[in-house]
């Protein structure tokens, strides 16, 4: 295998992480080759030890590399309250807001038959299994077709629990963003999802 061919097959792996392209894929791997050998080993030996130890929380589903992620064994937070989310990465942006002291459920997933992805390829039966003591629930998925459906068969799931609260998380026009600009279902979950000033 020639030079031009290994480099061609970097880009090719670059390329299919997410959000990198045909450019960013080249460059990347440029960058790589004009750093110390020891430098792209040490990348290398991180991403294969996150891949062999890196696993899903037994409770939340959240990634973690011990038995409990740091969220699920911290007792100071707020175990009546549990937000469902969709994946690890919304943890981390609920997360770096620093306003939600509750815990959380990852589904990893969302219901999508168009995708062939139903209820039972989800973790709600998980959900279901953690209510105990839990007094809201809070749904927190996407604001897409695949996150409302998801959202609305778990709310339907939760009537059962009738003292249990589920919540949504209000959607709307986002800070700094332009009325004109924005499409009328947005505009319309933000005026449902009003509150008292």
């Amino acid at each position: 295998m020639s030079n031009i061919d290994a480099f061609s097959r970097l880009c090719a792996q670059l390329s299919k992480l997410p959000g990198v392209g045909r450019k960013s894929a080249q460059r990347m791997a440029y960058y790589l080759l004009s750093q110390p050998g020891e430098q792209v080993e040490a990348l290398a030996e991180a991403i294969l030890q996150a891949k062999s130890t890196v696993h899903e929380c037994r409770l939340c589903g959240n990634y973690t590399d011990h038995d409990l992620c740091s969220i699920c064994a911290d007792d100071r937070r707020d175990s009546s309250t549990l937000c469902v989310v969709r994946d690890p990465r919304d943890v981390s942006a609920l997360e770096r807001m620093r306003d939600y002291n509750g815990k959380y459920h990852v589904l990893h997933g969302a219901i999508s038959p168009m995708e062939g992805i139903g209820p039972d390829d989800i973790r709600i039966k998980e959900l279901l299994t953690r209510l105990d003591g839990v007094q809201e629930v809070i749904l927190a998925t996407n604001p897409d077709i695949e996150g409302e459906a998801t959202a609305a068969y778990i709310a339907r799931l939760l009537k059962s629990f009738p003292d249990l609260k589920v919540t949504r998380i209000a959607h709307g026009v986002p800070v700094g963003g332009d009325l004109e600009y924005t499409d009328e279902v947005t505009l319309s979950r933000a005026l449902r999802g009003r509150t008292e000033v």
